[in-house]
């Protein structure tokens, strides 16, 4: 698993805005960390959930997704590539 960091996040993020997605993060009453917005390009996240809560809740939506890796480039790729591997081991 990546570590749960304020600059994972930020790679989390990043990588959603090159697959087209933006992250915003509000509050409301969210049963889970995170959704997308009725097939929308838009990720809620709850604003209350703590690091951890975030950073599982995009990786979790990013495995759910069918993802282009040609629109990335090597950096996010391999990132990309990291998170699915973790998945792959559990």
């Amino acid at each position: 698993m990546i570590p749960f960091t304020q600059h994972n996040l930020g790679k989390l993020e990043e990588l959603f805005a090159d697959l087209g997605y933006r992250v915003r993060y509000e509050k409301g009453s969210f049963r889970t960390g995170a959704c997308v917005l009725q097939h929308t390009k838009v990720i809620m996240v709850n604003k209350f959930s703590n690091l951890e809560v975030r950073i599982q809740s995009l990786i979790q939506l990013l495995r759910e997704m069918d993802i282009d890796l040609s629109s990335l480039d090597d950096k996010k790729r391999e990132f990309y590539k990291a998170i699915r591997k973790v998945e792959a081991e559990l």
